[in-house]
């Protein structure tokens, strides 16, 4: 027998492997996406199953598992999602209901993540929903959620302390509230208050409460459909009515409310709870609807180009192999598109960036350069003015052939491309192997009600930028309605509007899409300065219906 060593002795036993699945109590906020903390982000892309409890939750999921797309990260293929609000009979669940359909799931061994309004542990079923995993022996997490007792209040303006109001009182209007408790309190947070409000303020009054202390009711707080009424204590409740403020709102009772006239931020955004069209391909979209958010837009999106691999494959296959083989000094990118039909190519021939090795590259724009960076390539060409196929060719160098061995240039382009570049290439003694590497096709029609929205000027802007989006959406959806308006990324898509009968407002001053929605955005804000320079309440486009504007005689 064999003695074993002291190595052999302390060898631990292999540990099991922990198990993917397990719980993760998540907190939305009050309505606005981008106050989703981070990890609260990270647990809703890697999700196999999403317990919602508000009806858009399942829109929130999706948002954030497109941006993770739209960045590279992965995740997984596809989510299933259950209501944890209702039940199959439609009726509401109680707190010991949904407990049960959270331990199902997690019993699963899959990814749960459990959405809560708010916060998880801060008026919400998130305690005893935990309580009953942790029962059942399966781990959880809670990740908190930015409440709306703080976030709301903020959105309108309004801070619940200042260095000379120290002090904040938040109380659930229920039943039974002794009010006598507050009567002194500097600030009053209330909450679930619009039907009693009435109520509630002739309760103070006639605890001592001037009857002009200011108030601000703030319905869906966060969101692009926030509303905030500011009055007094004694003309809140015929004010509210007047508005028709319906919950979920919150109400601020104080001094506090008066500095809302100089720090409200949200609600003056230039392109505020602006409905905005956004006609381009799908794949596109992202980063233009992310930018009219940031000005308060409300983009909606409706593809109107379909890309689609070239009907012929065998020219582009030609092409990618004399790339291979060395036939080219140059290759020119003058799109996105561009770069991820070419990559794709590669893909399926099992090639990666070192192909390129030797290769010159020219991109048309900061757009393309940055898919052509995000493929591990640098570009060596890009225009130093402006940015387009003109621009390449002021600075694209003359053939020498002294310096250039090769004189052919590999241009990968949409079916419908112009002939410009290829012509000043040529004139420049370049060869070119104009490719078709991508066709552009009309989409298929969007679902009625958005096209009765831009015939009916249910939009406030629509954002083209393109004359193919100009012509294709036109033909998919109709001419948008003459209040609607017209913003476009250059010369060319402005000439193509005029020529639909279109009149365009806004133009970029460079063919840049961060520069084209600016611009719609310097427009939106000078608007509203003019209307509130006049006295006039500030309203969207989308408001006024001038029965004759716009259309060209």
């Amino acid at each position: 027998m064999t003695r074993a060593t002291t190595a052999d002795q302390a060898a631990p036993s292999p540990a099991p492997q922990a198990k993917p699945g397990g719980v993760a109590f998540v907190g939305t906020g009050p309505g606005d996406p981008d106050l989703l903390t981070v990890r609260a982000v990270r647990l809703i892309e890697d999700a196999d199953v999403v317990i919602t409890e508000e009806p858009g939750h399942a829109d929130l999921v999706r948002v954030v598992r497109a941006r993770a797309a739209v960045v590279g990260d992965e995740t997984t293929d596809e989510v299933e999602f259950l209501d944890g609000g209702f039940g199959e009979d439609g009726q509401p669940l109680t707190h010991a209901a949904r407990a049960k359909v959270v331990v199902k799931q997690a019993k699963r061994g899959v990814r749960v993540v459990r959405l809560l309004g708010g916060d998880p542990f801060l008026y919400a079923s998130g305690p005893e929903e935990a309580q009953a995993v942790a029962k059942a022996g399966i781990g959880f997490e809670v990740v908190p959620g930015v409440s709306s007792v703080g976030a709301v209040p903020a959105y309108a303006g309004i801070p619940l302390t200042t260095k000379d109001h120290r002090e904040v009182a938040v109380v659930t209007c229920g039943d039974k509230v002794d009010w006598s408790r507050y009567a002194d309190a500097p600030t009053l947070v209330l909450l679930s208050a619009v039907g009693q409000i009435g109520d509630i303020a002739k309760q103070l009054m006639a605890l001592g409460r001037s009857p002009q202390t200011p108030v601000a009711m703030t319905r869906v707080g966060t969101t692009t459909e926030q509303q905030t009424i500011t009055s007094t204590l004694e003309r809140i409740a015929a004010d509210a009515r007047a508005a028709r403020v319906a919950p979920p709102a919150i109400t601020v009772i104080g001094a506090v409310v008066d500095l809302r006239e100089k720090l409200s931020w949200f609600e003056t955004k230039p392109l505020f709870g602006w409905r905005v069209l956004v006609p381009r391909t799908k794949e596109q979209s992202a980063s233009l609807s992310n930018r009219l958010r940031e000005f308060g837009g409300v983009p909606e999106e409706v593809p109107t180009i379909s890309v689609e691999p070239p009907r012929n494959p065998q020219q582009m296959d030609k092409a990618v192999r004399g790339l291979v083989e060395g036939r080219y000094e140059w290759i020119a990118f003058t799109s996105v598109n561009a770069v991820k039909a070419v990559r794709e190519k590669f893909e399926e021939y099992g090639l990666d960036a070192r192909a390129f090795s030797g290769l010159k590259i020219a991109a048309v724009g900061d757009k393309t350069a940055a898919a052509i960076a995000a493929w591990g390539l640098r570009a060596d060409l890009v225009p130093s003015g402006e940015q387009s196929a003109a621009g390449l060719l002021e600075d694209w160098p003359e053939y020498d052939e002294q310096l250039d061995p090769i004189n052919r240039v590999f241009l990968p382009r949409a079916d419908i491309a112009t002939e410009n570049l290829v012509a000043g290439l040529i004139d420049l003694g370049w060869e070119c192997d104009d490719v078709t590497a991508y066709r552009t096709v009309r989409a298929a029609p969007p679902p009625a009600p958005t096209r009765d929205a831009i015939k009916t000027g249910k939009f406030d802007a629509v954002v083209f930028t393109s004359s193919s989006t100009v012509r294709n959406l036109v033909g998919i959806a109709g001419k948008p309605h003459p209040s609607t308006v017209i913003a476009v990324i250059g010369p060319a898509t402005a000439k193509t509007a005029e020529e639909h009968g279109l009149r365009v407002d806004v133009m970029a001053p460079q063919p840049d899409v961060d520069l084209l929605v600016e611009s719609l955005a310097g427009f939106g804000a000078a608007r509203r300065a003019a209307m509130l320079e006049a006295g006039d309440p500030v309203t969207k486009p989308s408001d006024r219906k001038p029965s004759a504007r716009r259309r060209k005689a």
